[in-house]
């Protein structure tokens, strides 16, 4: 069948359990390779950083300048076509504009009880460190997904980590990305001794209170053994999708977008998941006359996607096996085709995004649909949230309470301290307390 997986439970009957697992690597193995890198950086600094981006990014310059240089940011502008530089900031518009909607009020207030008053307080955290891959290609849409929402927050550093390419430069239009959100620092440092880098700081790159953006497995291993020292994020592993098709979809538009996130790389996981038989072989006769379209690197990664363990056509016995299907695999990426989408939406509780419609392809939510496109990966959608605002922000608890509030709580209060066995908890509420105010 065009060498793709096609597993077929239109008889019912219980999923195997590998059906549901990401390919991942063995992580244990990458974390004990990367703690001698983070131990390079925390106690060699810079000197650790130009070694390693000699040893893994095939570097030349060994006096490469670790922070871009203004020279680059104006070269950098000239590299980039004029048509991708608007699509860039067409992005950033869209994002911005989603992301301000989501922003929370500063302060909200809540009268409890006649006199007691809480609330809470929406505070930017103090500074972030915003990844940006390289490995697999360019990406500027991880700029503009990581700093406009650290932006939009008022988050009063921002600054970007991405690996150097061979001449020691950072990627053009990630540069210009960063020039049309408005980031000045960029570093150039990728995998585990990024995340090292701005864990510790060195003398070129600064500390930071937080890291987000997707990245290798290098990169996740660095953040689960600095989450002592450096907020790591919502977990970010390879892409997953699934496109989930009612008896009515077009089989050959199915296929089309399940190629989507397979071409990321063969450690991605991709499903058509369909109750229409029908659906199913008009995509598997598809997606031959896509590949022959496509580059040869991005038809090795989607074949072995497609035709492994972790990806392929998903046949169900009807459409709320489908819907079972996807809620326990809770995808990153969810695209609906079917009659009525609004109306499946309600019968989704796990997916990182959820697109609508056969005009809502996943590349749209990639790029410029607006809500963020940093998704929690590994399952981790059934209880962690895509970036947002609130990523770059922390609450703070607000009480306030007049005498007569005081009076209506203080009995009670100090009767559960007394219970508990707190005496300067309840002593702290009894007749000892003579506040002068009202």
């Amino acid at each position: 069948m065009s060498g793709v997986s096609f597993h077929d439970f239109s008889g019912g009957g219980p999923m195997p359990a590998a059906l549901f697992a990401r390919a991942l690597p063995d992580m244990n193995g990458i974390r004990a390779r990367a703690l001698p890198i983070i131990e390079a950086v925390r106690t060699d600094g810079d000197t650790a950083l130009r070694r390693f981006a000699r040893e893994f990014d095939g570097v030349t310059d060994g006096k490469m300048s670790i922070r871009a240089e203004e020279a680059e940011f104006e070269a950098a502008a000239g590299q980039v076509p004029s048509e991708v530089l608007g699509a860039i900031e067409h992005a950033v518009r869209n994002v911005r504009r989603f992301h301000e909607a989501q922003r929370p009020g500063q302060m909200w207030l809540e009268e409890i009880e006649p006199g007691v008053w809480a609330g809470e307080r929406h505070i930017p955290i103090e500074s972030v460190a915003c990844y940006v891959p390289r490995g697999k290609g360019a990406f500027p849409s991880v700029v503009n997904m990581t700093t406009v929402p650290a932006m939009v927050a008022g988050v009063p550093r921002i600054i970007i980590i991405t690996p150097p390419g061979p001449d020691g430069r950072v990627d053009a239009a990630t540069l210009v990305a960063a020039r049309c959100v408005g980031v000045t620092e960029v570093y150039k440092c990728g995998g585990a001794q990024a995340v090292a880098a701005v864990a510790y700081g060195t003398e070129s790159v600064p500390k930071c209170l937080k890291i987000v953006g997707p990245g290798s497995p290098w990169v996740v291993a660095a953040k689960s053994l600095l989450a002592h020292e450096i907020d790591p994020g919502i977990p970010a592993g390879p892409s997953e999708s699934i496109i989930l098709a009612d008896e009515t979809a077009d089989g050959a538009l199915a296929a089309l977008d399940l190629l989507i996130e397979a071409e990321h790389g063969a450690d991605s996981s991709a499903f058509l998941v369909t109750n229409g038989r029908r659906v199913a072989y008009a995509a598997l006769e598809a997606l031959p006359g896509y590949w022959r379209q496509m580059h040869p690197q991005r038809v090795a990664f989607s074949r072995a996607v497609l035709g492994g363990a972790h990806g392929g056509i998903v046949l169900t016995r009807d459409f709320a096996d489908a819907i079972a299907f996807v809620n326990d695999y809770a995808p990153e990426h969810l695209e609906i085709l079917a009659a009525e989408p609004m109306a499946v939406l309600g019968r989704i509780r796990n997916a990182g995004e959820v697109l609508l419609g056969e005009h809502t392809p996943i590349t749209l939510g990639n790029y410029l649909l607006g809500p963020n496109a940093v998704l929690p990966t590994g399952r981790h959608a059934r209880t962690v949230s895509p970036l947002s605002v609130l990523d770059y922000m922390k609450r703070s608890s607000v009480g306030y309470v007049t005498r007569s509030g005081y009076a209506s709580l203080a009995d009670d209060a100090r009767r559960l301290a007394q219970y508990e066995g707190f005496d300067a908890h309840a002593r702290a509420v009894s007749s000892s307390r003579r506040p002068s105010g009202g």
